[in-house]
């Protein structure tokens, strides 16, 4: 692709990204799902899912998060209720945190 901009992601972030495309095409298969069903369920074109399972870090991530969660791969917390508590409590920490981060004006002189 002409002018297409590349990103170096870290091994974490591929390897990340690609175990959760491994447990995705592993539950669809285990739920007896073809990429036409799953690709439709979820709202999304069969190239996208191909692009999911095969661990691609530039799928979007709510089509990765919803087509997981149809074919059960817990992300987060298994039930949605252990969920929303972790979101609350970290809505609430954020809500103590700055707004805003400046850049630090530089070394404190504090050699009296």
């Amino acid at each position: 692709m002409a002018g297409a901009r590349t990103h170096a992601y870290s091994h974490y972030t591929r390897q990340a990204i690609r175990l959760l495309g491994v447990l995705v095409r592993t539950g669809r298969l285990e739920k007896r799902m073809t990429a036409q069903e799953l690709s439709e369920r979820a709202g999304i074109s069969r190239d996208m899912l191909y692009r999911i399972e095969k661990g691609d870090p530039r799928v979007q991530l709510g089509a990765a998060f919803e087509v997981a969660a149809i074919v059960g791969v817990p992300l987060f917390e298994a039930e949605p209720g252990p969920l929303d508590a972790r979101l609350r409590a970290a809505t609430d920490r954020l809500a103590l945190l700055p707004s805003a981060v400046r850049k630090s004006p530089g070394k404190v002189k504090d050699d009296f």
